[in-house]
């Protein structure tokens, strides 16, 4: 039995995605230690794995706290988290140290304590990797590259390596880990015949083994999910304007409104429309016709998984060009969050779910991720890692 050590971020995005591979590890034999802020400790206890509570100074998404939309604030904070975690994690592991880190890519202490302590390192990332030539092909994108804040950001991190004696480049050690299981499918990475095989892999979500997950009974009428995520929930006109375009259909409407929105502001609502401050995503997209999401990476993957053609209305960061990739994909239709009227979502639920290429399409995507092997087959690469290391 080896001792894991798992560390991530107090964000649904970045915890629910690996949580399936933490429960394929500890059914294996293995002791896992899960580094996570209090508010997540018993979602990771699901798992069979032991919390190692840790403060935080992120915002807490189980208290409503929003995240920032803008890049460099956002890189800020999850860099002073690291600063504020790392001696936290020493001080509990000093003297039961983990034979590999395993680390989201927010968890930059996992890192860190792994090159402090010559352990080996494997990244879990919910999210697209970078590929060859990405900062050439993305340079419209990271155009914030160049802002003296982001400047002063570099130099932080920079010196903050050397003081730990990590001899990399901040973008070395932030974006390029040395082994990584990437938990998206791989149909939604851009460039994927430019990622790097011998240190990528992907092994897509594992979304039948969740250990947190809940149960949604079975509707009579088509059902339709209308989530945006955990993040950026605090859009009353938009639930609104869902209500118009898809009350008068005879489906059954599951809005998920988050923690931000009177529930009151909405409106009368007709009696097949109904909103939840949170709902067991996965469980309702088991019985969903089509999805409304903001196209977050973990609620395509989730939408693919379950062969659920999808209505994107991005939000913020990596959501427009997820959103893309599902319309390139053939299996959704993105509309910008200013042009989503009540016609508009209508219009767009009623010709992917009438189409016969988008289900032709989303059954061999589906049936592709299904067949990338999940949880045991990054179960199988943490197990290689650990023997290189006794070797």
């Amino acid at each position: 039995m080896s001792h894991i050590l798992m560390v991530s971020v107090g964000a649904h995005g970045h915890v629910n995605p690996n949580l399936p591979v933490i429960a394929e590890l500890v059914d294996r034999g293995h002791r896992v230690t899960y580094a996570i802020p209090e508010s997540f400790a018993a979602t990771v206890r699901s798992t069979g794995a032991t919390p190692l509570v840790y403060t935080s100074g992120l915002p807490d998404e189980t208290r409503g706290e929003q995240w920032p939309s803008d890049p460099i604030e956002g890189m800020s904070i999850f860099f002073d988290d690291a600063v504020r975690v790392l001696p936290q994690l020493e001080a509990a592991l000093t003297d039961d140290r983990p034979d590999v880190v395993l680390y989201d890519i927010a968890g930059y202490p996992g890192r860190a304590l792994a090159h402090c302590w010559g352990l080996p390192l494997v990244q879990l990332s919910p999210t697209l990797v970078a590929w060859r030539g990405y900062e050439e092909d993305m340079a419209d994108v990271l155009t914030f590259l160049g802002e003296p804040e982001y400047e002063r950001y570099q130099a932080r991190f920079a010196h903050w390596l050397a003081e730990l004696g990590i001899d990399l480049d901040v973008d070395t050690f932030s974006g390029r880990p040395p082994r990584c299981i990437v938990l998206i499918p791989r149909a939604m990475q851009p460039n994927a015949d430019r990622v790097d095989d011998d240190v990528y892999t992907f092994v897509g979500p594992s979304l039948d083994r969740r250990p947190h997950q809940e149960e949604w009974p079975e509707s009579e009428k088509p059902v339709l999910l209308v989530s945006l995520g955990s993040a950026y929930t605090d859009r009353a006109a938009f639930y609104r304007d869902c209500v118009a375009a898809f009350g008068p259909l005879p489906w059954q409407v599951v809005i998920a409104i988050g923690s931000h929105v009177d529930p009151a502001t909405i409106g009368p609502l007709p009696p097949n429309v109904e909103l939840h401050r949170w709902v067991p995503q996965v469980a309702i997209l088991a019985r969903a016709q089509a999805f409304v999401t903001h196209a977050g990476m973990g609620g395509c993957s989730e939408g693919l998984y379950h062969g659920v053609p999808m209505i994107a209305v991005p939000q913020a960061v990596d959501q427009f060009g997820n959103a893309a990739m599902l319309e390139q994909l053939g299996v959704g239709v993105s509309i910008p969050a200013e042009s989503a009227t009540p016609e508009a979502l209508r219009e767009a639920l009623l010709s992917l779910v009438g189409s016969i290429d988008v289900w032709d399409r989303l059954t061999v995507l589906r049936d592709e991720l299904r067949a990338a092997g999940g949880a045991g087959a990054a179960a199988d690469i943490v197990e290689a890692e650990l023997a290189k290391a006794r070797i």
